[in-house]
């Protein structure tokens, strides 16, 4: 190969890593749809006009040359808006951008109190000023911060009035005519400029610390946290808003990252709810990968442990009736079975199916007298277990159902015996102590990553290729 050949070769090599070390897949995603947009803008535009109905305008004055009179100096202050109405507005993804809210034919109050002088007569007064066909249009750019939570920031306002009526009460109402467009077209533009500037400030004092309530990490116990950062800015489509987020297990004590990449998902086009989650296998396994480092899926069962009325006992005088040397080597004794798994747990999410088929080591102890442990003998088991996920406002839960047990003798200090003598026994204490177990930490559930405040309704759940499809409607408040 030449030398230019080499290095074409070797630049290729390098952007393809590049890609892909760039290139960050979701494990976690969420979307919100154009209903979920529609539900926000009712909360948002609410939240703004009682905003803009406590509006005060500040003071203008200036002087007005009338005929006649020459000019006349004239003052407009305490300027309230007692009330502003919103009727229609609209909310439109922005591809690119983020988005575009746009409010039409509103109207609002405002007064206030008017003086005007001239050296030789002064006069004061109220007024009562009325606004028609006012429309505004506001642009939101969405980003993402260092921390991985979502940022918004305004992209451009502009506000127009149509139509600004003027009474004043006072007893020269005729010298007040003479100059009335010209303060109405003042206080226009008063107005509008007072308007984006709320818009504005709402939506850095309001939208913005609100985004920022949206959990980056979750602590589940003292093994386990979730990281739910963004991995990108939030992408608007043409009828959505779609966010990245990281959605792994992590351990507290050693982070490190998964030695798996998350799957491609294959998000439907679904819109009957607000919001949508996928949930891919990788959020899961990346659980089994964290707590099986930790030792946390290491389980031990004891005779004390097994229900009293159970006639089936953990000790080696009732193993001895199926393996005799054990109850020869150690005479009435209790017993314990230490459960670990050799590996991680992989959770399968296909349409319908949500399963694992673990292979697990039962080791096998006597009790002796002084405390101490005596290794009997080593189970390899496989099984396959069915999973189930339910939801409910704010946490996903799970539980397990588990298969028949599939025995193998791995290692015996007690001599060999026949491993099918011991599925009842074993089937007995998975299911009656062991499963349990597990399913009273799943029965804690995982939170899901919500703004404060913001609570999920009428959940549906599917399974799909790769990822569990959650969808709801939100209530705020």
């Amino acid at each position: 190969m030449s030398k230019g050949n080499l290095f074409l070769a070797s630049l290729l090599v390098f952007l393809y890593y590049l890609v892909l070390s760039t290139g960050t897949r979701p494990g976690f995603v969420g979307r919100i749809t154009s209903k979920g947009l529609d539900y926000g803008r009712q909360e948002g535009v609410a939240a703004l006009r009682r905003k803009l109905a406590g509006l005060t305008l500040p003071e203008f004055s200036g002087s007005v040359r009338v005929k006649v009179l020459g000019n006349v100096k004239y003052k407009f202050d305490s300027l309230n808006i007692p009330s502003f109405h919103l009727p229609d507005s609209a909310i439109a993804p922005v591809p690119g951008v983020g988005l575009k809210v746009s409010i039409s034919n509103a109207f609002a109050q405002l007064t206030g109190k008017w003086q005007v002088k001239k050296w030789f007569f002064k006069d004061r007064g109220s007024f009562d000023l009325k606004t028609e066909g006012i429309s505004i249009s506001v642009g939101l750019k969405l980003g993402s911060d260092s921390a991985g939570r979502p940022t918004a920031t305004t992209a451009g306002c502009t506000a127009h009035i149509s139509t600004v009526k003027v009474h004043f009460s006072g007893g020269l109402s005729w010298l007040y005519n003479l100059f009335r467009r010209k303060i109405e077209s003042a206080l226009r533009r008063t107005m509008e400029g007072q308007v984006c500037k709320t818009v504005t400030s709402s939506i850095s004092s309001k939208l913005q610390p609100f985004l920022q309530t949206l959990p980056v990490t979750a602590k589940l116990d003292k093994v386990a946290g979730i990281d739910y950062s963004l991995v990108g800015p939030p992408v608007a489509t043409q009828d959505s808003l779609d966010l990245d987020l990281k959605g792994e297990f992590f351990s507290l004590a050693h982070r490190s990252a998964a030695p798996f990449q998350p799957p491609a998902l294959a998000f439907p086009v679904d819109h009957d709810r607000m919001l949508y989650f996928g949930i891919s296998s990788y959020f899961f396994n990346t659980a089994g990968l964290v707590y099986h480092s930790a030792g946390a899926l290491t389980f031990s069962i004891t005779d004390d442990m097994v229900p009293k009325e159970s006639k089936i006992r953990l000790c080696t005088k009732f193993f001895g009736a199926f393996l005799p040397q054990l109850e020869k080597l150690y005479p009435n004794m209790l017993m314990k079975l230490q459960v670990s798994p050799p590996s991680a747990l992989s959770l399968t999410i296909a349409p319908g199916v949500l399963s694992l088929s673990p292979t697990v080591d039962i080791q096998a102890f006597a009790i002796l007298p002084n405390s101490s442990l005596a290794p009997l003998f080593v189970l390899n088991v496989s099984t396959t277990i069915s999973a189930n996920v339910t939801v409910d406002s704010t946490k996903i839960f799970g539980s397990l159902k588990l298969g028949r047990l599939q025995l193998s003798l791995k290692h015996s200090d007690v001599g060999p015996f026949s491993v099918q003598l011991k599925e009842d026994l074993l089937n007995y204490y998975a299911a009656s102590i062991l499963i349990p177990q597990i399913n009273a930490r799943l029965a804690e559930g995982c939170p899901f990553p919500l703004p404060n405040q913001v609570k999920l309704s009428k959940v549906i759940l599917k399974t799909q290729q790769d990822f569990l499809l959650i969808g709801a409607d939100v209530r705020y408040g």
